[in-house]
């Protein structure tokens, strides 16, 4: 895979900071100065017709950094508004030496009482990537303020409420319309219900030296595009079905046949050279209607469909499934097999069962899809823990089932044993409907036949589907849009 966008937790965020000042022989408020003035040019460049701008500055380092920009902007003419809270009195020679100058050039700072003054543009300097509780008391109410205020605001770093490591949102958070990351870009910022609060992103390293940013001990990468055409070259004129993989799809329980006939038909249109269906006999005329390129056998129990997996691949299994005998049992036999797996659905809901009842069963070469209500299931957790750490989560889930793991929802991460977690910064609301995740095994099934590794069939899959969904909604909408609109899209973006 091509290289991409690295990610960094606060932790290593703060080191780089060290770092950088240590290269480049400079103090920590020459940095910050840096930082300030960054934030200033951005400001100007997508705010160029703001007079009156908030700065909202807290005690710390990420207040400094408000103030720098305050001088800034003062001496550029604005009418500029710092307000801190009534506890917010600068903390550190850095930020106590900020605050110095904005008020020895004249600046004066207010005291936040609960009314806001009227401004064209707000600038969040609260926290930055220093708080990760939930904001209290004063800071709460002036977030919500903010919020309220129904003017841009520019959050410096990362927004005050959200956890830059985990995405996490305690309680409340600012809303920005962008935000401007100093010196790396923080994992967190990409994942979970930060992605309410970040708006447009952009990062700059403030001059620093690459060395300084250790790209190879990144806390994750960011999926990008590019990867698509290092991951899905031209296929050559000497082609034939056989070289691109036979992939299986196992589901599709009475009244759930629809769910496997989407994960067929992703197969489909994402390369495999061909697709069996293993399902209820009574789906059988529908899916052949639906798709005669499928190849669909009714199978009423395990021994019905031995010989299809021979044939397989790989096989996809979940979509539909049940968790009756029938699943049950078609899944313990998918199981044994052999075979490289992508589970997903009531699958995933079954695995912790079938794998503890036989502990011979291992996962090597298999994905695994939850969504974060199937991973509290696999991990015997709840949703909520999830969420409130999803790097955390999926390499709790990576290191149990020792496989690639797909952990879905915003900010889809996609880790594997010994591999920098991915993170997918692509998808919409829209996408939370039924039979997107159906879709997503086929998609990951036949990059998998296509013999890409488990881990890069996860990230280039999940990409895929979530850019896919991305060009579906900006075609029909996000409300009412459907896992089928995701087909025309999938067909186009695997010939990048």
């Amino acid at each position: 895979m091509p290289n991409s966008t690295s990610l960094f937790s606060t932790a290593q965020a703060r080191a780089i900071d060290l770092a950088a000042q240590h290269a480049l022989k400079i103090t920590e408020y020459a940095l910050m100065q840096r930082a300030g003035a960054a934030a200033w040019r951005t400001l100007l460049h997508h705010w160029p017709q703001a007079h009156r701008i908030g700065i909202a500055c807290g005690p710390g380092n990420n207040g400094g950094d408000g103030s720098v920009l305050a001088r800034l902007a003062r001496a550029s003419g604005r009418d500029v508004v710092v307000l801190r809270l009534p506890d917010g009195e600068p903390r550190g020679a850095t930020a106590n030496r900020a605050f110095a100058d904005w008020q020895g050039d004249g600046g004066v700072v207010e005291v936040f009482g609960g009314d806001l003054p009227d401004v064209d543009l707000w600038v969040d300097a609260l926290f930055g990537i220093g708080l990760t509780r939930a904001p209290e008391n004063a800071a709460r109410a002036l977030i919500e303020k903010i919020n309220a205020a129904g003017v841009d605001v520019l959050a410096l770093d990362c927004p005050s409420g959200v956890d830059a490591d985990t995405g996490n949102v305690p309680g409340v958070a600012i809303r920005a319309t962008r935000t401007f990351a100093f010196l790396v870009d923080k994992r967190g910022l990409h994942t979970g219900a930060a992605l309410d609060c970040v708006g447009m992103l952009d990062v700059d390293a403030l001059g620093i030296p690459d060395a300084c940013v250790p790209a190879q001990h990144a806390a994750a990468k960011l999926a990008e595009f590019q990867m698509l055409a290092r991951a899905l070259p031209p296929r050559r004129q000497d082609s034939n079905k056989g070289l691109y993989g036979h992939v299986l799809c196992i589901g599709g329980d009475h009244g759930s046949g629809g769910a496997i006939a989407l994960t067929g038909e992703a197969a489909l249109r994402c390369g495999a050279g061909l697709v069996s269906v293993a399902t209820r006999a009574d789906h059988v005329g529908m899916l052949l209607a639906r798709r005669p390129e499928l190849m669909v056998r009714g199978v009423e129990d395990s021994a019905d469909f031995a010989a299809l997996c021979k044939r397989a691949s790989v096989i996809a299994i979940g979509p539909g499934l049940g968790q009756g005998k029938w699943g049950r049992a078609l899944l313990a036999a998918a199981l044994d097999v052999g075979k490289p797996l992508v589970i997903d659905a009531d699958a995933l809901n079954l695995l912790p069962e079938m794998l503890s009842s036989k502990p011979s069963r291992t996962l090597d070469g298999c994905v695994l899809t939850p969504h974060p209500g199937e991973a509290a299931r696999l991990l015997a957790c709840s949703t909520s823990q999830i969420q409130e750490n999803r790097f955390d989560a999926s390499r709790a889930l990576v290191d149990r089932y020792q496989c690639c793991v797909v952990l879905k929802g915003a900010g889809t991460l996609v880790g594997a044993p010994e591999q920098i977690p991915m993170v997918i910064a692509a998808g919409n609301p829209g996408m939370a409907s039924g039979g997107m995740g159906d879709v997503l095994t086929g998609v990951i099934a036949a990059l998998r036949a296509q013999q890409l590794s488990p881990f890069d069939a996860g990230s280039v899959g999940a990409l895929l589907h979530a850019l896919a969904g991305d060009a579906a909604a900006r075609r029909v909408g996000e409300r009412g849009l459907l896992a089928s609109d995701l087909f025309a899209e999938l067909f186009r973006l695997v010939n990048p």
